[in-house]
This record gives structure tokens, C-alpha cells and sequence, in this order.
């Protein structure tokens, strides 16, 4: 079913547009190659990545600070392997690990010819719950930067998603409408839910396949946004 009378489209950039997770993989490896970790990266994905969404969700929910997500996702990967490090030793493997992330740039399939579809009938923005200073490079250093009229960070707006102001913000620096503004993204909570709440449409991106139940409109390829669009 198309959505209708939609003037721009905003989207989220981690996990949506940008391949995180493969990206994130490529930069643990020169992570562990500069400092000199033995551990093989399959192991330690198994154990990182539930406590990385684990601190995510803490972040985005104001229980604990950029620092405390940036050294207590280390802390407590490492420690089921016996590895203990020091809040320097943290911050040095935090400051690595955000030097190397934006360095490879795999966006999931379609997407740009996504974009370059959608960037001919609507504007395009991003709405973003990442690093300010990491979130730029990265649409710069993939090749995207150029589809988007703005970017908005929840840095920038002093909240995270699905916190209102930061949908308010977004569309009161593009003179957007709500009723006429679509969010795209793969968090339910944080896009989903609360671009809803803030009166605007919704189309879930499922890339895991979760089961949900729910009225929102869902695609599991990116390709396949162009259907509703």
C-alpha cells in the first residue's frame, strides 16, 4: 500500500542505512591488532554485541552518560575472557574503536539506489541517536552525504530518540509537517513509536526478522521501501 501525501522522509542512519554491524566487526580487528588483543573476533562478537545494545538502550534512555556506555560495553566484553583493563586503557580502546568505525563504509544493499530514487520525489534527512562527531564521517566517507537537506543528532537536540523534542527539532530546522513526514528506522522503540507519538508516519525497516505485533507498516529489504513510496 503506498503512503500517501508525504513531503519528506526522514531516516535513521546505524542499522538502517549504514551496515553497523559489518562495519563494527572490520573496525574491532584493527582494534585488537593495535593493541595487541588475542581473541578471536567471533567469540568476542557473541559476548559484545547483546551488552553493546544492552548500554545503548541505558544511553538512549538518560540512565547513564557517552562515557559510561563508552567504558562499561568494553569493561564487561572483555571480562568474560579474563581481560581487565584501567578507565585509561577504556577510553584508549573507546577513542580506537571510534577512529576505525567510520573507516569502512558497507551500506546494505540498495540503499543508494534507494536514495537515489527517494531523493527525486521527496527531501531526505536523517535523524540519528549516534556520536555526533562519528555520524558526519560516515555519510561523507560512504558516499551518501549528498541525498540528505539535514541531519539531525540527538547531541545536537540534548535527547535521544523516541524522545519528542528530537523529532521536533529535526522538522522545525526543515519546516517539515508531521502529517506529511515519514520515519524510517530499525528500532522500534526509538523510531518507530516515537516518531508515531510525535504524529508522524512510520515504515518499521525488520532487518532481523523480529516478531512484532503491531499496525505499523514493516519492510525487510530496503528495496523494498520503494513499493510504499
Amino acid at each position: 500500500m503506498k503512503l500517501s501525501n508525504i513531503t519528506d522522509v526522514y531516516f535513521d542512519l546505524d542499522h538502517t542505512l549504514w551496515d553497523f554491524d559489518r562495519n563494527s566487526a572490520l573496525a574491532f580487528e584493527r582494534l585488537f591488532l593495535k593493541h595487541k588483543i588475542d581473541l578471536t573476533l567471533t567469540d568476542f562478537k557473541k559476548v559484545y554485541e547483546p551488552i553493546n545494545l544492552s548500554y545503548w538502550k541505558q544511553y538512549r534512555d538518560n540512565e547513564i552518560t557517552k562515557v559510561e556506555l563508552r567504558r562499561g560495553r568494553f569493561r564487561d566484553a572483555f571480562a568474560p575472557f579474563d581481560m581487565q583493563f584501567n578507565e585509561e586503557q577504556l577510553d584508549a580502546l573507546a577513542i580506537t574503536y571510534i577512529e576505525e568505525l567510520p573507516k569502512n563504509n558497507y551500506l546494505f544493499e540498495g540503499v543508494t539506489e534507494v536514495l537515489s530514487y527517494l531523493s527525486e520525489k521527496y527531501r531526505l534527512h536523517i535523524i540519528t541517536n549516534g556520536f555526533e562527531e562519528v555520524q558526519h564521517i560516515k555519510l561523507k566517507n560512504s558516499k551518501i552525504d549528498h541525498f540528505f537537506h539535514s541531519v539531525t543528532t540527538s547531541e545536537e537536540a540534548g535527547v535521544k530518540k523516541p524522545h519528542p523534542a528530537i523529532f521536533e527539532l529535526a522538522l522545525k530546522k526543515t519546516g517539515s509537517h508531521p502529517h506529511s513526514s515519514l520515519m524510517i528506522g530499525d528500532s522500534f522503540e526509538a523510531d518507530i513509536e516515537g516518531a508515531h507519538a510525535f504524529g508522524m508516519q512510520t515504515l518499521f525497516y525488520n532487518y532481523r526478522k523480529e516478531s512484532f505485533t503491531h499496525r505499523h507498516q514493516t519492510v525487510e529489504t530496503i528495496s523494498q521501501i520503494m513499493s510504499y513510496l
